[in-house]
Parts: structure tokens; C-alpha cells; sequence
């Protein structure tokens, strides 16, 4: 059990006082981990489903109590679950039911799973997700999703809602749902940091992102190169051993997906992202990647520095041709602020007061904790 002071603490740290939706999703989740595995099992609800809009601190408030729960845990983002899963699948031997036994040897030992950024958009997904909540509600996890959308609005697609209306039927039968409704947005309230991120216009902005490379990257110097990332070529400008550079029409403007983003963010903990011209966000599938790429990054508290022609919030107000835009959005408002403490910021400091060269490359965002 976590005691309701700790939380209070915890919060009180980040200057959160919660609000009603907020200390509603909080009691809801102490109930949730209170007892044993065994015990959660034989409940109707075994899960809790927050969902909001963005910035309305569903990831802040269940981090905060995930931090302090002492169970067994994991913590995984959609993109990464999706590609880990899809992998395993490949990989498992033949059986009747082989997403099942995935499923379960997945989950073996996980008390509680924490499912932030929930969301569904494609049928091959929704089947995969369908079958995985079935099974974890069986073995008795417990469960926390977080979510732009509440679970009648997931798989939004007329053409195939349908066949995942059993699926949103198990949520609502075996999920708490919280409506985290607050007004206020907490990322656009964010202090802007000391260290600038974004810029724009394009003039003069290649000496800017120099510095910035060259202060993470002391050693390293320019040198334009093809690499590969997820089986796929990528030209860029620069990379060290945390820092890669890239233009955005590389990275975003030719096909790929978000197993390309994944690889980079495993493979170093910032993104220098160059000439973008925001004309190209109104073309659906160079947004839907840049959404990808900084879901990708925000998610693992990556850095990104970008140079564009425009201010990149002003140029996606109004654009709808992708998933999830009002989430970047207010992501992008909280990656330039004084509070979103990169891993390369957390890196650098130690490598300057421990003298140490570099750090080993970073693994995934996916975490288990006993």
C-alpha cells in the first residue's frame, strides 16, 4: 500500500496540487494496488483506464504512484510493446494459441503493467492488443492504461470499430475510467529552459546546432555519412555517441516507420533535427511520422533540437492529417522547457563530474522492477 502522504510529497515536488479528476485517479490507483496478485485476480476491476486530453496529467500523476508502488512492475510505451510483441510472435514456436503463450511468458512476474499512451489504430494492432488485455486480466496483472481517448473512442475506423467492440467491452467491464477533465493544460504552462531548443527561421540556425553538437559531442566533429537504422539507410550530418544529426526530410520525409525511431532512440539519447520546412507537415505522411518520432523521443526523455523555417507549434495548428496531433503539440511545448530533464542532460552532468568518457548506449523505455 502507498501512503497517501508520499504521493502528496511526491506531487508536491513537481508543484502539483491534484485536482478532482486527478485525486480521483489517485485513490483509484491506491485501491488497485492494494492486497496481493492473487487477491487483485478475483476482483471485478483489475485495471485503471485514464484518459484526457493532453497535458492534463494523467502520465505525471500514474509515474508518480508508479515510482512509488514496491511490486513487480513494468512500464512500456505503445510503439515499443507493438514492435516487441510482433517480434516475440515471429520468433515463438507453433502452437493453437501462440499470441497467448507470448502473451503469458511476457508477462511472467509482472504484478502491475503500466501502459502509457494507449491508443488504436489499425486492425492488425487491435487484434494483437485484444488478445494480450485478455490474457493479462486472466493471470491477474494489474493493469493501468493512459490514453487520449476513451475506450469507445479507440479504433475509431468505421470500417473496423466493430470488431473491437469486445475488447472495449472487456475495458469497461474490468477497468476503473477516469476522465482526467481539468482545465488546466500543464505542459503550455511549462517555463521555457535556459538552453534554447527550437529554431527558426532556417538563416543562421546551422552555427546554433553546431554549438549544441559540440557541447555534448567534444570529440566528435562533422562528418556526412550513411548509416543504417532498422534495415533501412539514413543519411546524416553528424553523430557522437549521443547526439545524432539529421535533416528532416531523411528522417521524416521519405517512407519509414516508428521501428526506425525506435532504433535511434536506442541507439542515442538526442536528435539534431535540420531544415525542416513545415510546408511538409501538410502532407499526412510526413506528419504522421514526425508524431511518431517525437512520441518516441518524449517518451524515453530524449533531447531534440530542431531547426525550422517556422515556429513547428504554429505551423501544426489546424493540420488533422495524422493521429494524435494535439499530443505532439503540447509534447513539443514541454521538450523546450526548464522541467523536461533530458537523458543527455542527466548523462553530460555525470560525465562532468565523474570524467568519464561516455555512457554505455541506452536500452529501451520498457522497465521491470521487482
Amino acid at each position: 500500500m502507498i501512503e497517501p502522504s508520499a504521493i502528496a510529497h511526491a506531487l508536491a515536488e513537481k508543484r502539483i496540487v491534484a485536482d478532482e479528476s486527478q485525486q480521483r485517479a489517485i485513490d483509484t490507483l491506491c485501491a488497485l494496488l492494494k492486497g496481493s496478485r492473487a487477491e487483485a485476480a478475483q476482483r471485478e476491476h483489475r485495471g485503471v483506464y485514464c484518459h484526457g486530453l493532453p497535458g492534463r496529467g494523467k502520465s505525471l500523476i500514474v509515474d508518480t504512484i508508479y515510482a512509488l508502488a514496491s511490486c513487480s512492475k513494468r512500464r512500456i510505451h505503445f510503439h515499443q510493446f507493438i514492435r516487441d510483441i510482433n517480434r516475440l510472435v515471429v520468433q515463438a514456436p507453433r502452437s493453437d494459441d501462440r499470441l497467448g503463450d507470448v502473451s503469458r511468458a511476457w508477462l511472467d512476474g509482472v504484478d502491475l503493467l503500466y501502459f502509457d499512451e494507449f491508443h488504436v489504430h489499425d486492425i492488425a494492432d487491435a487484434f494483437l492488443i485484444g488478445r494480450f488485455l485478455e490474457t493479462a486480466l486472466t493471470s491477474g496483472t494489474r493493469i493501468v492504461l493512459t490514453s487520449n481517448y476513451a475506450p469507445r473512442m479507440l479504433l475509431p475506423d468505421p470500417e473496423f470499430h466493430e470488431r473491437f467492440e469486445p475488447t472495449i467491452a472487456r475495458i469497461e467491464r474490468h477497468f476503473d475510467i477516469i476522465a482526467f477533465d481539468g482545465a488546466r493544460d500543464y505542459r503550455e504552462k511549462c517555463v521555457e529552459s535556459t538552453q534554447p531548443r527550437y529554431f527558426a527561421p532556417l538563416d543562421g540556425t546551422r552555427e546554433a546546432l553546431w554549438t549544441v553538437f559540440a557541447e555534448y559531442e567534444a570529440q566528435a566533429a562533422i562528418h556526412p555519412a550513411d548509416i543504417e537504422v532498422a534495415g533501412r539507410s539514413l543519411p546524416i550530418t553528424a553523430a557522437g555517441k549521443q547526439l545524432v544529426w539529421v535533416d528532416f526530410d531523411a528522417l521524416c520525409g521519405t517512407p519509414r516507420s516508428h521501428l526506425d525511431y525506435l532504433a535511434l532512440a536506442e541507439r542515442w539519447r538526442g536528435v539534431i533535427l535540420d531544415r525542416l520546412d513545415t510546408a511538409m507537415l501538410q502532407r499526412r505522411d510526413v506528419l504522421q511520422r514526425f508524431v511518431w518520432l517525437i512520441d518516441i523521443l518524449y517518451d524515453r526523455k530524449h533531447a531534440l533540437f530542431m531547426a525550422s523555417d517556422r515556429p513547428v507549434r504554429a505551423a501544426l495548428e489546424g493540420l488533422d492529417g495524422a493521429h494524435d496531433v494535439s499530443r505532439t503539440t503540447s509534447r513539443l511545448a514541454e521538450m523546450q522547457s526548464h522541467d523536461y530533464v533530458t537523458a543527455l542532460e542527466r548523462t553530460h552532468r555525470t560525465t562532468d563530474v565523474s570524467s568519464v568518457s561516455s555512457a554505455a548506449p541506452v536500452s529501451g523505455s520498457s522497465t521491470i522492477t521487482s
